[in-house]
């Protein structure tokens, strides 16, 4: 069922926007035979963007998948978005990704969002190797970024390659495993000896490789310090076992733009980067008993799948993208969601290019493929044999803080809004819809104003919903700051019979990002335990509107202290209501408060409009936590509420003449201002009037 285990390898490319990652992917692409031409993304033809809106933005918006060959080897490529409004598409794809290339710009070096995705690869243990692009560029400069990864990021990145010149002169690289220099002109790649003027540079770099090698093998540290003369493939052995271990991060360079030293990354890819036979057994719990299991990479093993991406294409339906961990598929297999205990039967087995489809006849472990047929997966959701069924470690997204409310034009859109609607948010899991039923208004969230921007119009575009959108608002929450105690007793009839439900709760305040969290604490058998359930479920309910501005309530503790209830009377129904009572009335009691979303701001700006900028950050409540010199200006770190930013870029604009620009990512949740607080509640109260 194609290439065996240790020939395959699953990476990632990713990296700040604007560091040339799309392009590095374009000429893998091209050097590997899998196109014939090299699109570009400043022309709008490059294969990997292959979405209208990221060919007219020139930016990535969502994971392309593909696959090519090199040397032997089958690599599936999965290009990550750079942009932070779309860090889940980084986020799921690292999941399931065996290996990656961050690639980081020689004029540029390590931006926040290149920060960002490092962070993210190591929280998965990801093997890395570095590609510093565009070295080409003026202000290139190799040894920066190289410090820069080791100080910024904390990483141990060792150089295996070293320009061959640079800026415009800039003509190759020079191996330093090999002690070979590589040169690119008109007739391709010609290898040669390293010119004379470098020697003494190259063999100080390779001093360096083989020390830092050797503080990672004690072995090794040992012939190395007794002089051993170690021969090419023995260097490139060490390298891998410490890349593989996460002790090294092998360098590369080149320029992708001018189809510079593209084929020595695909060899390291192939030499340093791990194969699914590399990896460890993953792990999972059996659905039935939660004992923890383990499901070797290996095509013998029972069949097990994690589901990453979802898509939905307009030719074969909703494509579901899987890694393979174990065992084997084939179209007409039946599977079993273990998330859900639903079967289903795989109808199509598809291989990607970005958007285009190749049928395969089956798929063995380590792949990475689209399957169709599969009715109800959603994103981090396992598939398994029914014969041996297993829940894979899921995924976690960040929670969405920039809303927006949405309305179909007219009654007749009202239809193919909520499909639309349905459709992007089985995509995207940091996009979320919700119905007021106060105002009766659809409110949709994302990650940022981008974000919420580019799935609109993949609303209006791509499902030809005709709606109105209204401008982005701010996700705020509710939480409480102090105990309370209160009872809810719900006593009616209706339809002639009698409804009794009585319960005393106790709410206390949880760490920020906490969430939620239930707990039985009767003092014996007062409530029988099939009502409780629903005491939680009324709970659960009740907290998606908070008591203060109907924002969701996080991060409390709800427990069930005491209670009663009548035999013949008694209902679940009666103790759901009873709950949500109790919620309204104890919450009142423990101090509830307002959170909005902080975000992280960089701000990269020329000196001499330093003063003007932290002025304005100042105004807009924001905290200065850094100012730091960067590329002959400042960057300027700071915090500051959402809902202060809206707006901000063509303000930026207009006080630098265009010349600075500026980053945001989610940083965490805060209590607002009793001032805000009271203007947010004053604004609930009078829109509900």
């Amino acid at each position: 069922m194609g290439y065996p285990l240790e020939s395959i390898r699953n990476i990632g490319v990713m990296a700040h926007i604007d560091a040339g990652k799309t392009t590095v992917t374009e000429r893998i692409l091209y050097y590997t035979g899998k196109t014939r031409r090299i699109g570009e993304v400043h022309n709008g033809n490059s294969q990997m963007d292959w979405m209208e809106l990221e060919r007219e933005r020139g930016i990535s918006i969502t994971a392309a998948s593909t696959s090519c060959s090199w040397r032997g080897c089958q690599i599936n490529i999965i290009d990550t978005p750079g942009h932070v409004d779309f860090t889940v598409e980084v986020e799921r794809s690292l999941r399931i990704l065996d290996g990656a290339i961050v690639v980081f710009c020689a004029v540029a070096g390590v931006e926040s969002q290149s920060e960002a995705v490092w962070r993210q690869a190591s929280r998965y243990r990801v093997p890395r190797l570095v590609f510093i692009n565009k070295m080409d560029r003026t202000g290139a400069d190799f040894q920066r970024v190289v410090e820069e990864l080791r100080g910024q990021l904390a990483a141990n990145a060792v150089p295996i390659q070293y320009p061959l010149g640079g800026e415009d002169d800039f003509q190759g690289i020079v191996d330093l495993v090999g002690m070979q220099a590589y040169v690119w002109n008109q007739e391709g790649m010609q290898k040669s000896g390293i010119p004379s003027e470098l020697v003494s540079t190259a063999e100080r770099y390779r001093l360096n490789l083989l020390e830092r090698l050797a503080e990672t093998n004690d072995f090794f540290m040992e012939e190395y310090l007794d002089g051993v003369i170690f021969p090419e493939e023995r260097i490139r052995q060490l390298i891998r076992e410490a890349t593989l271990k996460g002790d090294v991060y092998p360098v590369l360079c080149g320029a992708a733009l001018r189809n510079t030293a593209i084929q020595p990354l695909l060899d390291g890819v192939v030499e340093y980067l791990p194969a699914p036979a590399d990896m460890p057994p993953v792990r999972g719990i059996r659905p039935n008993t939660g004992d923890y299991i383990q499901r070797v990479p290996s095509p013998e093993e029972f069949f097990s799948a994690l589901a990453f991406k979802v898509v939905s294409d307009p030719y074969v339906g909703k494509l579901v993208y899987v890694r393979i961990y174990s065992g084997n598929l084939a179209p007409g297999d039946e599977v079993i969601n273990a998330n859900r205990g639903v079967r289903d039967r795989i109808l199509r087995i598809l291989r990607m290019h970005a958007n285009k489809r190749e049928e395969i006849s089956g798929v063995s472990a380590g792949d990475i493929v689209a399957v169709a047929g599969l009715k109800s997966t959603t994103t981090g959701e396992t598939l398994c044999d029914p014969l041996d069924p297993v829940i894979l470690e899921s995924m976690v997204f960040p929670e969405p803080v920039v809303s927006v409310v949405i309305e179909p034009k007219t009654k007749s859109d009202q239809a193919e809004l909520a499909s639309g609607l349905g459709k992007l948010t089985d995509e995207d899991p940091t996009f979320k819809t919700r119905y007021d039923r106060e105002t009766g208004q659809t409110i949709v969230s994302g990650m940022g104003e981008l974000h919420l921007e580019i799935l609109v119009e993949r609303l209006l575009r791509e499902h030809n919903v005709r709606a109105r959108v209204g401008k982005p608002e701010v996700a705020y929450k509710e939480t409480i700051t102090q105990s309370g105690q209160a009872e809810g007793s719900f006593a009616g009839e209706a339809e002639g019979r009698r409804y009794f439900g009585r319960v005393v709760m106790q709410f206390d305040p949880l760490p920020s990002g906490t969430g939620f969290l239930f707990e039985n604490r009767l003092a014996g058998p007062v409530i029988p335990k099939e009502y409780l359930p629903a005491v939680r479920a009324g709970i659960e309910d009740a907290m998606a509107s908070g008591i203060l501005a109907g924002y969701p309530m996080v991060d409390f503790r709800a427990s069930l202290m005491d209670g009663s209830f009548d035999v013949r009377n008694s209902t679940e129904m009666a103790f759901k209501i009873a709950a949500a009572m109790a919620y309204r009335s104890g919450l009142k009691k423990a101090k509830p408060a307002i959170l909005e979303p902080i975000m992280m701001m960089e701000i990269f700006t020329p000196e001499e409009y330093l003063g003007e900028l932290i002025s304005d950050i100042t105004a807009r409540v924001g905290k200065i936590v850094a100012v730091e010199d960067y590329l002959g200006g400042k960057v300027v770190s700071a915090y500051v509420p959402l809902r202060c930013i809206f707006g901000y870029s063509s303000g930026l604009r207009s006080k630098t003449r265009g010349r600075a620009t500026f980053t945001t990512q989610f940083y965490e949740y805060r209590k607002v201002s009793q001032e805000v607080q009271n203007e947010l509640v004053r604004k609930t109260e009078t829109s509900l009037v």
